[in-house]
């Protein structure tokens, strides 16, 4: 009986040991060590389990030729928020790498390897500045550090860009410009990082460059020629500057250049995204205008006017250090003046002294003193200050110095005349002829409204009160009536040519 006993009790034991055996996983039977999975997460949440990390990694790669083509890299890679995390299991359930593929690919953009970079540059309103960022992303740092250098032979033009980069450019000896210097003003960073395929990405420093000068919309058309058009006219009737005209068409070397009926440019609206500054030393003559002398004789009648002694402009060699902002001149420091050929007065003789405050509508003077720049004129222009483009109303004339006299142009009252805060300090004087001339941005006013001037005579001080980014006077003439009142804006060259 008992050896009867102990043989049934070895059965029941071979039998439990054989259904456990069923029961337990193949793998287990084969191997009693745990596999190792890869479970993936997008954003925390799980989307299945893998057998292979590098066999999704590899899928993904291989499906997205499309990719590698576009942006010019070798590698394809998963989108951003992925998390791909080791386990080990005796659950032997996977999941296939397409359908693990195509659950990311409804989820969330794969990504390719490149640089982020944050141009963060300041926007200057009424009150404060504000902060403005600007994201690129390349796939190669040169592509971003080539378009900047395409940006400054832009501006500064290739072969005096290449002068100052080799240190090759002829010190002044008599007239001329020097670069010291060329930057980017922006405060620039960089990241290395995963770059979402839907993204903007760029591989080639042309495009970019064409980015950064035109931005996003990156507005260009081609205008034909007509007769009697000139670069500044053409600029004026698409709303660009001559600066802007010059950048789309390198073939024109100034403004003088001369068009024919029938000939196609390219009108390109510029709306840079980094600011390039060009700081350079300036030696040039320019012409120092002859002053009107008017004297009244009793014995005449009213009337009479004669031109005794004929006017002759002058000649002066002046320096400046010039800083130039995206090709628009947004300061001048004035170093010194020299007079090559004195200028001669023109001495006009009427025949009675005339009303005083009413001004005559032959002849006009400057506003300044003379060995100025103009740094910006009348026409349409990208603001330096604000940085938007619009109408620049006047010219704006620099160089004399902070501090520097502001002339009234002819007799005239001074009217009374709110501003509005981007001129700053400025003042209105009606000449009682038909015509007002405003001045702006002045450091102070030495004449009040109602009191009557004389051309010629000191009504304030040059300054950089308002939207303005230096020193310098910015002026403005009217016709028919006050600013915003019924007056019509002219450019201020109508009173000198």
């Amino acid at each position: 009986m008992k050896n009867t006993k102990e043989i049934l009790i070895c059965l029941l034991t071979l039998l439990s040991v054989a259904i456990i055996a069923i029961l337990l996983p193949s793998s287990y039977q084969s191997n009693k060590e745990p596999d190792e999975f890869y479970e993936i997460y997008l954003d925390g949440d799980m989307l299945g389990v893998v057998k292979s990390k590098s066999e999704l990694e590899e899928y993904i790669d291989k499906n997205n030729e499309v990719y590698k083509r576009q942006f010019n890299v070798n590698k394809v890679y998963s989108p951003n928020g992925i998390s791909i995390q080791k386990i080990l299991t005796y659950n032997g359930k996977l999941d296939s790498v397409e359908d693990i593929y195509d659950q990311i690919q409804e989820l969330k953009p794969f990504t390719v390897k490149g640089y982020k970079f944050t141009i963060n540059t300041k926007v200057k309103g009424k009150k404060k500045e504000s902060n403005k960022k600007i994201v690129v992303y390349t796939t190669d740092k040169n592509v971003f550090d080539e378009s900047v250098v395409n940006m400054f032979k832009t501006y500064a033009g290739i072969e005096e860009y290449e002068k100052y980069k080799n240190e090759t450019q002829q010190k002044i000896i008599s007239t001329g410009s020097y670069i010291n210097n060329i930057y980017v003003k922006d405060d620039i960073t960089i990241k290395k990082m995963n770059i979402p395929v839907t993204e903007t990405i760029y591989s080639d420093s042309k495009e970019l460059s064409q980015y950064l000068l035109f931005g996003k919309d990156n507005k260009k058309k081609n205008y034909t020629v007509k007769s009697g058009d000139t670069i500044s006219t053409v600029a004026y009737q698409n709303h660009i500057s001559v600066e802007e005209f010059l950048l789309s068409n390198p073939s024109f070397t100034s403004d003088k250049s001369l068009l024919f009926p029938g000939q196609s440019v390219v009108i390109g609206m510029t709306d840079p995204q980094i600011q390039v500054v060009i700081e350079k030393s300036v030696v040039k003559d320019e012409v120092n205008r002859f002053k009107t002398v008017e004297r009244y004789d009793a014995s005449r009648q009213v009337g009479y006017d004669q031109v005794i002694q004929k006017g002759e402009n002058g000649l002066e060699r002046i320096s400046q250090e010039v800083e130039v902002t995206n090709g628009t001149i947004t300061y001048v420091k004035p170093i010194g003046k020299k007079e090559l050929r004195p200028s001669t007065d023109r001495i006009i003789v009427y025949g009675q002294k005339q009303v005083s405050g009413v001004g005559s509508t032959k002849s006009w003077g400057w506003p300044t003193n003379s060995g100025y720049t103009i740094s910006s004129d009348y026409g349409y222009r990208i603001d330096p200050y604000t940085r938007r483009r619009n109408l620049h109303f006047g010219i704006d004339i620099s160089g004399t110095g902070y501090g520097s006299p502001i002339y009234a142009v002819n007799n005239g009252t001074v009217a009374s005349f709110n501003c509005h805060w981007s001129y700053g300090i400025c003042l209105l004087i009606n000449h009682n002829n038909g015509y007002y001339t405003l001045y702006a941005h002045m450091s102070k006013k030495l004449v009040s409204p109602g009191m009557n001037v004389s051309r010629g005579q000191v009504i304030g001080r040059v300054g950089q009160t308002g939207a303005a980014t230096g020193p310098h006077l910015h002026f403005e003439v009217y016709k028919g009536g006050m600013p915003y009142r019924g007056g019509t804006r002219l450019s201020p060259w109508v009173l000198y040519r």
